[in-house]
């Protein structure tokens, strides 16, 4: 029997991981803004507006939320899906929500007989379309093995660094301050090129080939310089998706005793984004931020 995987929000991560699922399950997507729903249907996947009607008969349902609030919303608010999944039934978490709430989240899940794991991806939305994202799963055996068809389906690079949710959020933790500070410290890097004059084309094409590359610099760089110039980048990740994951950062730092005074200088930079009107822009538009453009 074919697996039932519903996949709960089509933005820019959902969509793709639907459309590549699609290949080997029965996918159906849901997402409340029609635009999404007909760029599904565009590349074969069938969605609908209700999370409860997706869920409906699903084995596998995947979150693909903002944060918290949307998490909460989607299982437990007026088109929940808890009151709809059958017993057995797995959630793959693959969003950046932070250690405190997948474990909240985890245990009014297993009071209702469905499992959690906590699977927060990496690696944008082109590697999503491919099947060759970061999977960082915090699970329970049980759970885990529910869900490896397609969390295997869904990774590049598939990691259990834990027996229990929240493991997850905690590697992906970790994952986020490499990433928000790469991308602020990129952003830098161009700009300095510009204003000295520098064909920044070049430069970023020097830097890449040197000890300075990283996997940011060469997938923001583009976009960066394209803002530089007076352009608009396509958004590929928003500006307010690295003030949520460097405040989770921060925090989780914190709780733990430790200083992260690089992650907190860039956590200000994306604010300061934000502040400025740019929550939505792409976050490679923080080169704007810091040459005040």
């Amino acid at each position: 029997m074919t697996t039932r995987v519903a996949v709960l929000g089509l933005g820019a991560m959902g969509l793709p991981m639907a459309s590549w699922l699609s290949r080997s399950f029965d996918v159906i997507g849901a997402d409340p803004f029609e635009e999404r729903r007909a760029l599904a249907a565009d590349q074969g996947v069938t969605a609908v507006a209700s999370a409860q009607e997706a869920a409906r008969g699903a084995t596998i349902a995947l979150a693909a939320v903002r944060n918290g609030d949307q998490l909460e919303d989607l299982l437990h608010g007026p088109d929940g899906i808890v009151e709809i999944l059958e017993p057995g039934a797995v959630v793959i978490l693959t969003s950046t929500v932070g250690i405190t709430t997948v474990a909240a989240v985890a245990a009014r899940l297993r009071d209702r007989g469905i499992g959690l794991v906590d699977a927060p991806v990496s690696g944008g939305p082109v590697r999503a379309g491919e099947g060759d994202l970061l999977v960082t799963c915090g699970a329970t055996p049980e759970d885990w093995q529910r869900a490896l068809p397609v969390l295997e389906e869904m990774a590049g690079t598939l990691v259990l660094v834990g027996h229990e949710p929240g493991k997850g959020q905690a590697m992906k933790t970790v994952n986020q301050l490499l990433c928000g500070v790469h991308i602020a410290a990129a952003g830098e890097a161009l700009a300095l090129a510009g204003l000295l004059g520098l064909d920044q084309h070049k430069a970023l094409e020097a830097l890449m080939a040197g000890a300075a590359q990283s996997f940011m610099l060469g997938n923001r760089g583009p976009r960066a310089i394209e803002a530089y110039e007076g352009g608009t980048p396509e958004t590929a990740s928003r500006m307010d998706i690295f003030v949520k994951d460097m405040g989770i950062v921060t925090a989780t730092a914190k709780s733990v005793g430790l200083s992260v005074p690089v992650a907190a200088a860039a956590e200000q930079l994306y604010v300061m984004g934000v502040a400025q009107g740019r929550a939505a822009d792409d976050d490679s538009t923080i080169i704007n931020v810091v040459s005040c453009r």
